[in-house]
């Protein structure tokens, strides 16, 4: 889709700092992090919403969840065990969800405390 912002990623149109790659999945640094550690997870192809990845291929959907433990893992948000500090995963889905963007992504967040509530 040439009128969307994360393709013209994919596709090297507009910049991204990119911290983790496979043919697959791409993960950048968000331009407005919510936390010391933002990083989107997004699939290569374009899948509006985690329901329309989820119909056409829940192979990818695996893979971009296995890409953000690995950019967590990386950004030394997690051990190799899975061990504290931890991280959270976000994804908004359709306008009532907040999502801005209609390409799926993964919202890696983490470099403090993220209690819940917010706030």
């Amino acid at each position: 889709m040439t009128d969307c912002l994360f393709c013209r990623m994919v596709a090297g149109e507009i910049p991204a700092d990119v911290v983790h790659q496979t043919d697959r999945v791409l993960a950048f640094r968000d331009i407005n992090p919510q936390a010391p550690t933002h990083v989107l997870v997004i699939p290569k192809e374009h899948h509006a919403t985690v329901g329309a990845l989820v119909e056409a291929d829940p192979v990818l959907l695996s893979d971009v969840v296995a890409a953000a433990h690995a950019v967590a893992r990386q950004e030394g948000l997690v051990s190799g065990e899975g061990a504290e500090p931890g991280y959270r995963l976000v994804t908004n889905t359709g306008p009532h969800g907040g999502q801005t963007v209609d390409h799926l992504h993964l919202h890696v967040l983490g470099g403090r405390g993220l209690g819940w509530p917010p706030g």
